[in-house]
């Protein structure tokens, strides 16, 4: 059944008028109406497999995959850097290095001890005491801001935690690394 143009103020089957209708809610659909209502719907558009993001709207997820590149932090990078130093140092002295724990962390304290001397900390050691294996803390942002390629961050991690093992077992750091990354 075609639509039909409307007109204003004709009266309903129920003998109610337009403006009668409108004030107490109830309309009645025309028969199309009803047919197409009894048909499938489309799914709504959010339901539907593709669905536009307009303005900003759409589904929030990372623009790339958690494997790409672009999605390591500088913290990653850093951190697999220290991971892979200590396992090329593992490699000569396992048993110096699993007798060690290695912690990163973002900047040094702020308010050293009178007897520290005032400049910018790479890294920090703990010997082992009461049961507690020896610590070094290597610190991102100090050696991150001093190093300015990938290659130089590398040497001085390997570097910082050559120096650090040495100074808990008093040992040379050439004697723990003859061969350093130069």
């Amino acid at each position: 059944m075609p639509l039909q143009p409307h007109k204003p103020n004709q009266s309903s089957e129920s003998g109610e008028s337009k403006k009668d209708q409108e004030q107490s809610g109830t309309y009645k659909l025309r028969e199309s109406w009803k047919q197409e209502a009894g048909r499938n719907p489309r799914p709504l558009v959010w339901e539907q497999r593709r669905y536009r993001n307009r303005h900003g709207r759409g589904t929030r997820q990372p623009m790339y995959g958690l494997h790409l590149p672009s999605y390591a932090t500088k913290a990653g990078v850093f951190d697999s850097l220290v991971a892979a130093q200590l396992k090329r140092l593992s490699r000569g002295w396992p048993d110096l290095i699993e007798s060690t724990e290695c912690a990163v962390e973002d900047v040094p304290p702020s308010d050293p001890l009178p007897w520290e001397e005032k400049i910018i900390q790479f890294s920090a050691s703990f010997p082992a005491s009461h049961g507690q294996k020896a610590r070094i803390v290597l610190y991102r942002l100090p050696l991150q801001s001093a190093a300015s390629s990938l290659f130089q961050l590398e040497y001085l991690i390997h570097d910082e935690l050559v120096r650090q093992l040495a100074e808990i077992n008093g040992w040379d750091p050439q004697d723990i690394d003859p061969y350093p990354l130069i």
